[in-house]
């Protein structure tokens, strides 16, 4: 009688305390704290402006602003992934979308015709930049930071002898009405965040589910290790580079559907931004980890703090203080948990990279 009960209650104490080590491995993933923060965060200004804050028009607006960031966080995902770094992506940006906007204005006109010529130029010219800088990173062995630190100066550049230093403000109306501030057919959804969340969807399953993710964080791992094993790594480099410029040209046209205007000054600090938002989204500076999740994460925190400071009436300007705090915070955590699996610590986490990401050994 005695052995009998005591098989149900040892079983139901075994099933409580792996529920509760998969809970704590749950926990200890940054992405995941970083999103408690963010709840954290909108809870505080929902309780400051219950009337304003909180509403779905707000919402919606906050959403919509991060939709560009977004596009451009994907392709700075994988490159950090691989332990590298991306500079160019704003002044891509700006070069893609003024191309587009030059090519749009001679064709004129103002319907689907001209607009599509307008993204398909847009996207090639920002996988031209993303090649380039790939082939430099990958056959020259130029350092990341050099070549696409020297590719952001020659983009922008670019775009200014184009211009001669003016905006171009002559975009077709259909890319304004249905991509800029159009709504998905039926809904309140912004057509421009709607792009971006299919954008992430797609590139989130293919870094975290096939071949090419697998590649991907091998390389960021131990490049050596992955030439060994047979991944062609300088191919596998000027992919990504190719794809974050390709995004970056997306973005160049989801920018001039969205403002109407090149904003060739308005995109200075575009590609601090997207890399804070991906580092604080667990993405590790020194590669091999990483995930799609946490990069969006990432993203909202400081559109959140901006949105919330202006409406309870803080200057904005905090926001960068905070952005920069939990910034360094990141990049400290990420270091004491590369210092834990140098330990032989790692094996505590293996649960939870499966949960929202891996890493290829």
């Amino acid at each position: 009688m005695t052995t009998t009960e005591a098989t149900p209650r040892t079983a139901g104490t075994g099933s409580l305390l792996s529920r509760t080590h998969s809970l704590r491995q749950i926990l200890q993933v940054q992405s995941f704290q970083i999103l408690l923060v963010l709840l954290v965060i909108f809870l505080i200004f929902s309780a400051l402006a219950p009337e304003i804050f909180p509403t779905w028009g707000n919402v919606r607006q906050i959403i919509q602003n991060v939709s560009i960031l977004g596009v451009l966080g994907i392709g700075m995902t994988f490159v950090i992934v691989t332990s590298g770094i991306d500079l160019s992506v704003g002044s891509v940006l700006v070069f893609s979308g003024v191309v587009a906007a030059k090519v749009m204005q001679a064709m004129g006109g103002g319907g689907w015709g001209t607009a599509v010529v307008g993204i398909l130029v847009s996207i090639a010219c920002g996988l031209a930049w993303g090649l380039l800088n790939g082939v430099l990173i990958a056959k020259a062995k130029v350092p990341p930071l050099i070549v696409t630190l020297g590719t952001l100066g020659g983009a922008l550049g670019l775009a200014q002898v184009i211009t001669g230093g003016v905006d171009i403000r002559d975009v077709p109306a259909v890319l304004q009405d249905t991509i800029g501030y159009g709504n998905v057919p039926g809904t309140t959804l912004p057509t421009i965040s709607v792009i971006a969340m299919v954008l992430i969807v797609i590139f989130g399953v293919v870094l975290h589910r096939t071949r090419f993710g697998l590649y991907t964080f091998a390389v960021g791992s131990n490049e050596e290790s992955a030439r060994r094993v047979g991944v062609k790594v300088d191919r596998q480099l000027i992919s990504i580079y190719a794809l974050s410029g390709a995004l970056a040209g997306t973005a160049g046209i989801l920018s001039l559907s969205q403002y109407g205007t090149t904003a060739i000054a308005g995109q200075s600090a575009t590609n601090l931004n997207v890399i804070a938002a991906v580092v604080i989204g667990g993405t590790s500076l020194f590669g091999g980890v990483g995930t799609i999740f946490g990069t969006v994460i990432g993203l909202f925190i400081p559109a959140v703090l901006q949105n919330g400071f202006v409406i309870v009436g803080v200057q904005p300007f905090w926001q960068q203080v905070a952005v920069g705090a939990v910034l360094v915070a990141a990049v400290y955590v990420d270091q004491r948990r590369r210092a834990a699996a140098a330990r032989g610590h790692a094996p505590k986490k293996e649960g939870a990279k499966k949960f929202f990401g891996r890493r290829p050994k």
